[in-house]
């Protein structure tokens, strides 16, 4: 039997959605460990007197849960 765990994390790009979601991808993946599904929850982008300046993908990621042995 298998348990997962979700968070949800966001990522920020100054040229893209995809791009932000790949850096809020990437950088989970380099602390959590068997990343399994990864579900774009919303799409937005930060403005400056008008224009866009940052891309912001949030993203919820699940991951194998390992409980710890004692």
């Amino acid at each position: 039997m298998s348990v997962y765990k979700m968070i949800e994390v966001i990522g920020t790009s100054p040229t893209s959605w995809e791009e932000a979601a790949r850096v809020a991808i990437e950088t989970a993946g380099e602390s959590l460990r068997d990343l399994r599904v990864a579900e774009i929850t919303k799409l937005d982008v930060r403005l400056d007197d008008g224009e866009i300046v940052e891309y912001r993908a949030r993203v919820m990621i699940s991951f194998k849960f390992e409980a710890s042995e004692e």
